[in-house]
């Protein structure tokens, strides 16, 4: 048995509900195989960030390296990068090896306000890392930043969207979710001269801890298992609904999403839901 593998180049979240952790929870409930490159640790919790170590350039090149060189993944995420010698690191790595269906979400601010990407890489991460990209995933402040212009409508979005997507030869999603008055929690993608948008509710929930970690990651994963860009979005839009909407209530601040909202197995469960799986078990063991 093979399943399709992905590759996601990000941070980790020591709480579990960003960053390379929600990556992998993501990449497994949407039915793949999941590696990580780390590019930083940090402490942070549900309240915020409060330190960032990030992993050197030799090292983070020797993790893509060790992956590309044993399990070819059929797409990648980059999520959190902090620095131009990280940034720089990946583009180089991910030329040398060829790696395809590449997902950006170009990570800036965390969800607690916390600056996640040093002023001095975003000319790199754009510069770099947007011509190798399939799609990028900004939101509404990362839109306006990478455009350098307000975000106050949808045609802004989409205008937003189509300079960055012709100047750079990327898709590019616009998510929504920032804004009220910005057509509830709509995300439009922009590819070529095809505007698509897709719509979705507003979940009226504090905890949005990593969503857009999931999101980019669940893309990743139906890219990787060969649905075409506009059906990965949808799929995907679809996964993140349900894992806010399933209401997990985690920590002291913004807490994550349940990412294994939809799993179904015998291993899930509690002992006071399953005491019958227990005596199940111990029957067989019993000798004849």
């Amino acid at each position: 048995m093979q399943l399709k593998a992905v590759l996601t180049i990000a941070g980790s979240d020591s709480v579990g509900g960003a960053g390379i952790q929600a990556d992998i929870k993501t990449l497994l409930a949407n039915g793949v195989y999941a590696m990580s490159a780390v590019t930083a640790l940090t402490a942070q919790n549900t309240l915020g960030v409060t330190a960032i170590e990030e992993a050197t350039p030799k090292f983070l090149a020797a993790e893509i390296d060790a992956v590309f060189d044993d399990i070819r993944p059929d797409a990648v995420k980059i999520g959190m990068v902090a620095s131009t010698a990280l940034i720089r690191t990946i583009a180089d790595r991910l030329r040398a090896h060829r790696g395809e269906s590449v997902v950006l979400d170009p990570v800036m601010v965390a969800t607690s306000g916390a600056r996640l990407l040093k002023e001095d890489a975003i000319a790199a991460l754009i510069a770099e890392l947007f011509p190798l990209a399939t799609v990028i995933t900004p939101n509404l402040p990362e839109l306006a930043l990478l455009s350098g212009g307000a975000i106050q409508s949808r045609e802004d979005r989409i205008s937003a969207a189509q300079q960055l997507s012709k100047t750079w030869g990327c898709a590019v999603l616009a998510k929504g979710g920032h804004g009220a008055d910005l057509d509830a929690c709509d995300d439009i993608l922009v590819a070529g001269k095809e505007v698509t948008v897709f719509s979705g509710p507003r979940l009226d929930t504090p905890n949005t801890h990593g969503t857009g970690c999931t999101l980019s990651s669940a893309i990743a994963a139906n890219l990787a298992k060969g649905f075409t860009l506009t059906d990965a979005i949808a799929r995907a839009k679809e996964y993140v609904t349900g894992a806010l909407a399933a209401g997990l209530t985690m920590g002291h601040g913004c807490g994550p999403l349940h990412h294994g909202f939809n799993l179904q197995s015998p291993f899930l469960a509690t002992p006071e839901d399953r005491a019958d799986f227990k005596n199940a078990s111990t029957d067989q063991q019993r000798p004849q």
